[in-house]
């Protein structure tokens, strides 16, 4: 069963090439995001309480997003194996997901750090082009993830999990790459 979180730096790839390996391992691709656009849509339980939060402008709190990924880790298509994108973000996050996995007899994760240098990911961000996307909103995101969860990293290295990739190289390369530290 392959157990996969993604790690790294806003505009490092994470979405696009964990969508990519998903679909090559066939198993789903969990985007925190998607599972909360999508709860919120369908008016779930926890999608209505998530609206509250959403529509006051406010950041939806670890709890709520800790329960939608329990539930969607209880879902069917993610007995055979997941990739988690997004989540956890902080260690109290990844400490609530090692109880949660060995509770449903799915512990064995990998973390997949995607490495891309600060300079590389404000470039790539400014070419997306999208209008909140300044030099300087780009650098604050950063700071942000180097301080909140940057140290997931060393939380993962510390238990033998981590395995790291260089994003700095074209998707294909990066794709590769993903696939050779995940073989073993």
């Amino acid at each position: 069963m392959t157990q996969l979180i993604f790690l790294g730096p806003p505009g490092a790839g994470k979405g696009t090439q964990s969508q990519k390996l998903a679909q090559s391992l066939q198993i789903p691709h969990i985007s925190t995001g998607d599972i909360l656009r999508q709860a919120m849509k369908d008016q779930t339980p926890l999608g209505v309480k998530a609206q509250s939060y959403v529509d006051s402008g406010e950041l939806v709190p670890d709890e709520l997003v800790q329960d939608l990924v329990q539930e969607r880790l209880g879902q069917a298509d993610a007995q055979s194996g997941w990739i988690l994108d997004g989540f956890p973000r902080k260690v109290s996050q990844a400490e609530f997901l090692a109880k949660l996995l060995e509770t449903i007899h799915q512990a064995g994760e990998r973390v997949v750090n995607l490495d891309v240098p600060d300079d590389v990911v404000v470039a790539r961000l400014l070419a997306r082009g999208r209008k909140d996307d300044s030099e300087e909103v780009i650098r604050r995101r950063l700071e942000i993830y180097r301080s909140e969860t940057a140290p997931l990293i060393n939380y993962y290295r510390d238990r033998q999990k981590l395995l790291t990739v260089n994003g700095n190289q074209s998707p294909e390369e990066v794709t590769d790459a993903l696939h050779k530290v995940i073989a073993f």
